[in-house]
């Protein structure tokens, strides 16, 4: 891969910058839990892979910033571990909320941290693991790591990527990111706008294969959803379920719960936030009878009104419980959470009014699935709307599932191009 000599001087001072990178997170580790674990945890990274790799062993690398990288590659994950069943499979995080969500993930024979894009860790990393094929997810450029996968010539995609005419890449100033695209053999994209785009550039190793997610989501109603306590708490009533919630749209939820008719609906909010502190705020906004996941074992669940959900992991089963659904993020900067996990279930979403990055959230809003809220008026006159009126619950919440049918099909295009 030819760099001009611009773009040589700017990846040295990227290389300068990610040594003060790596110091400056030693110092913030200090002072931050989660900045903490990361840290620690890349400490440990080469000696894992020392005592888990033997020179025989012929491995695959998946790599994912956070949790939600990893749900949308899992699909095409599983796919590949089907496809080489010989092979060990190495999953990094670039994240602690990932690694320590997903470190005991079943689909990896060894999960660590992805160690700081220095030209030294790049190298060590990829000469411990000798992959044969590494899958990055959605929006994974490291240069270092990048430039020595090209240069051994590993089989290298990016899946599930999306490309917008305002990001780095394609400023003046961000071409020799654009540039290392070119590592990857093959890119799948979501959509045709980031096709088209990448083709204007010059690529022409590029496919739509569409969201890995519809697959991941569509997985969903294979499995047993069933939760007891659910049941127990929901009994005939009509649910609905508000999940990833953040503060401004907790308020929202709470205030319309303090002067609703209980008798026909009952309330499950699983939070973003399950420190202690942020569970009582929120159960202490709330003047209907409330009861914690963690005291499901002493109560009868039957008898309150909101069940809030102090734990994390259960929420896409949750899902399968809702008759409506309230998806968080949307009303602040946080960034919207998984719409697509409670349409599945036939399920009609609210969310805030700030979405323009989730194309699928545009699409469920323009089918009729899916209603954006500005504001408390709105967020009631809505939710009254679906508690109250069934007919349109039930037209709304199946628009979605025909949508996710609709765009289901990414991994086996993925798979299908690995196979050749």
């Amino acid at each position: 891969m030819y760099f001009s000599t611009k773009e040589i001087l700017v990846l040295t001072l990227y290389n300068i910058l990610t040594y003060f990178v790596v110091f400056n997170l030693k110092i913030l580790s200090l002072f931050n839990s989660k900045i903490k674990k990361g840290v620690k945890g890349r400490q440990e990274t080469f000696s894992i892979l020392k005592s888990k790799i033997e020179a025989k062993d012929k491995t695959i690398w998946f790599h994912c910033a956070s949790l939600g990288e990893y749900e949308q590659g899992l699909p095409v994950f599983e796919e590949i571990r089907k496809l080489f069943p010989k092979y060990k499979i190495i999953l990094t995080f670039f994240s602690p909320s990932g690694y320590e969500i997903r470190k005991n993930a079943p689909i990896a024979d060894i999960v660590t941290y992805l160690p700081i894009d220095t030209k030294h860790n790049a190298q060590t990393f990829i000469d411990l693991i000798n992959p044969e094929l590494v899958v990055f997810v959605k929006y994974e450029i490291w240069p270092n790591y990048l430039n020595i996968l090209n240069k051994r010539k590993t089989k290298t995609i990016l899946i599930s990527a999306m490309f917008r005419k305002n990001q780095l890449f394609f400023k003046p100033y961000g071409r020799w990111m654009l540039k290392l695209l070119h590592s990857y053999e093959h890119i799948f994209v979501q959509n045709n706008t980031s096709k088209t785009l990448l083709e204007e550039y010059g690529f022409k190793n590029v496919s739509v294969s569409g969201d890995t997610r519809f697959d991941r989501v569509f997985n969903q109603l294979k499995i047993d959803n069933t939760l007891d306590f659910i049941e127990e708490f929901k009994g005939d009533k009509l649910c609905f379920v508000a999940g990833s919630t953040w503060p401004e749209g907790e308020y929202f939820i709470s205030k319309y719960i303090n002067t609703c008719n209980t008798e026909l609906l009952k309330f499950i909010i699983a939070p973003h936030n399950i420190k202690t502190k942020q569970i009582e705020k929120l159960r202490n906004s709330i003047s209907k009878k409330v009861v914690l996941y963690s005291e499901k074992e002493k109560k009868n669940l039957n008898e309150f009104d909101v069940l809030i959900i102090d734990t994390i992991g259960l929420l896409s089963k949750i899902y399968s419980y809702a008759d409506i659904a309230y998806v968080g993020g949307a009303l602040g900067n946080t960034g919207l959470h998984n719409t697509l996990e409670p349409a599945i279930f036939g399920v009609p979403i609210i969310i805030g009014n700030h979405f323009k990055k989730f194309p699928e959230a545009i699409e469920m809003l323009q089918n009729g699935g899916l209603f954006s809220v500005p504001n408390q008026d709105q967020f009631d006159e809505i939710l009254n709307k679906l508690v109250n009126q069934a007919s349109f619950r039930l037209m709304s919440g199946q628009s979605n599932i025909e949508y996710i049918k609709k765009n289901q099909g990414a991994v086996i295009q993925i798979i299908n191009f690995l196979r050749k």
